[in-house]
């Protein structure tokens, strides 16, 4: 009878314990974007108002190295690391490298990316001006990598997986007027996310127009 009891009470303690770490974790993400939000809008301020750019010289796409232009501000010095906690989420699982992007210096020990996809017909706010966009509280700026697909690294329908994408899910992001929010994220079934702006409903937009 007492290991029924105890049992039972595992069995329902757990779960709590699981979704509570859950929460915590997606906490911990949360505060991290709003910081690094900041730290961007931060560097434009000092850049005549301009978002990180590709430049002659980056090891990699500015939608990952833009960290090397903002991590100053977060109080981050020297070769970065997977030693810079700001710039990695908990629940980070990676994609192709089968290990967290935090821990991968191909995507610069980050799990964070900069709305600055810079490929043809994909919108995005590489290098634009603070003062161009029209609607900086619809606006992305940051966003988990999960945005771009779209997944999720918390309430994730595909438990630890990263296939297949899905329609609403959410990821935590940062819009241009410096605020932070978990969002559920479009996706039509066979563009990735990041290539368009999403259907009417939706309280956000990858462009600036």
């Amino acid at each position: 009878m007492v290991i029924a009891v105890l049992m039972l009470t595992a069995a329902i303690a757990l779960p709590m314990w699981t979704r509570a770490r859950g929460r915590s974790r997606q906490a911990l993400c949360t505060s991290n974007l709003q910081q690094i939000t900041g730290a961007v809008l931060s560097y434009a301020a000092q850049n005549n108002g301009h978002f990180p750019e590709e430049e002659p010289g980056l090891k990699g796409a500015i939608w990952w190295f833009y960290k090397e232009a903002v991590k100053g501000d977060l109080g981050l010095k020297g070769p970065s690391s997977p030693a810079d906690k700001v710039f990695g989420c908990p629940d980070d699982r990676g994609y192709e490298e089968n290990k967290p992007f935090r821990l991968s210096a191909k995507f610069d020990y980050g799990s964070y990316v900069l709305n600055a996809v810079s490929l043809p017909g994909v919108p995005n706010l590489a290098g634009k001006n603070v003062a161009s966009i029209k609607e900086p509280p619809l606006t992305l700026l940051m966003m988990e990598w999960t945005a771009h697909a779209p997944l999720s690294w918390h309430r994730s329908r595909t438990g630890k997986r990263n296939q297949p994408f899905y329609n609403n899910a959410e990821s935590v992001v940062g819009f241009v007027d410096g605020h932070v929010d978990f969002i559920p994220i479009y996706y039509d079934g066979i563009n990735a996310a990041y290539t368009r702006d999403p259907i009417p409903g939706y309280k956000y937009k990858y462009s600036g127009d």
